[in-house]
């Protein structure tokens, strides 16, 4: 149903990545046209017309000591999670949510070992004590409600983030969102609704989902405002927390550089990474991420990331 669980949306869906990595470098991208209105005030006159898709299947059961099965509260009804457990050394810790990329309305194996060239997995924060909750959303498993692709989908994550404050050991003053490819693209328009992050890493997001194979636009693409509510380049004056944009120089680099272009907002960061493409950039830049939310022990967020610091790690 992910990225990591080959199954045909996502395979689907890499291969669109790929083909995006094909395109002339000298492909011109049409500017960005930011929009005067909030991205929250935008949605609250608009309904949403969505397909009526559904599926994923059950829920896998993972193995005894890596993460359990917890439900959610939403406005969707009860939704299905994977979180990792209590450390039981008495202390509050800091916690991630993460989006997968593919269907990321599923969740499947996040639990099995990845190749560090295409760890999709966010494994490394739960290595190293930082709790993490990997929710699925609204239509996706065996969920109630029905797929929205990119706007139903963003109250779900704030509500596992709202769900994850109240697990006894996590500091609910220090909850991050990180996504990749599809999930990096709804953590950004997450981010741009509501500032109940501590921090947002959005992974390979694209600014605009119209090129988004179908099986993850199950509404009517020809609405403008249907597509536009769920393009978050257009909304980046609303991020009202740190958010940094991250991707290797060889994946879909256009559109981090398009919303670099666009952007005025200083809270809004891009991070680009020479020598990695849209999958090998996340194993190692993550482990560089953990490495800060551990640092991140203030009364607001001080976590810097730059791309020359990131690129090092990839020998650049």
């Amino acid at each position: 149903m992910t990225f990591f669980r080959p199954a045909a949306p996502a395979l689907a869906l890499a291969l669109f990545c790929l083909s995006l990595l094909a395109l002339p470098a000298c492909s011109p991208r049409k500017p960005l046209a930011a929009r005067s209105e909030s991205l929250a005030d935008a949605r609250k006159g608009f309904t949403t017309r969505p397909a009526g898709a559904r599926g994923g299947g059950p829920v896998e059961a993972p193995p005894p000591n890596t993460v359990g099965v917890v439900s959610y509260p939403s406005a969707a009804g009860p939704l299905a999670a994977y979180l990792s457990p209590d450390p039981r050394d008495g202390r509050r810790q800091p916690a991630v949510v993460w989006i997968t990329g593919g269907d990321c309305n599923s969740i499947g194996d996040v639990w099995s070992p990845a190749d560090p060239a295409n760890d999709q997995t966010a494994g490394i924060f739960r290595s190293v004590g930082i709790v993490t909750m990997y929710p699925s959303l609204r239509g996706g498993n065996q969920n109630p409600g029905v797929k929205e692709g990119f706007y139903g989908e963003v109250d779900d994550v704030i509500a596992a983030a709202r769900y994850l404050q109240t697990v006894p050991y996590v500091d609910p003053r220090r909850v991050y969102l990180g996504g990749h490819s599809t999930g990096g693209t709804l953590a950004l328009l997450v981010a741009e609704v509501t500032n109940g992050f501590r921090g947002v890493f959005a992974f390979g997001p694209v600014e605009d989902v119209s090129g988004y194979p179908p099986e993850y636009l199950p509404f009517d693409t020809s609405n403008r405002r249907e597509v536009e509510l769920r393009s978050p380049g257009y909304w980046l004056s609303s991020v009202r927390s740190p958010v940094w944009v991250i991707e290797g120089t060889g994946g879909n680099i256009d559109s981090l550089r398009a919303m670099k272009a666009a952007n005025k907002n200083p809270l809004v960061r891009f991070v680009e990474v020479q020598g990695a493409d849209h999958f090998s950039v996340l194993g190692q830049v993550n482990g560089l991420i953990a490495g800060k939310v551990h640092t991140d022990t203030g009364p607001t967020c001080n976590i810097a990331l730059t791309s020359e610091e990131a690129s090092k790690l990839f020998g650049r």
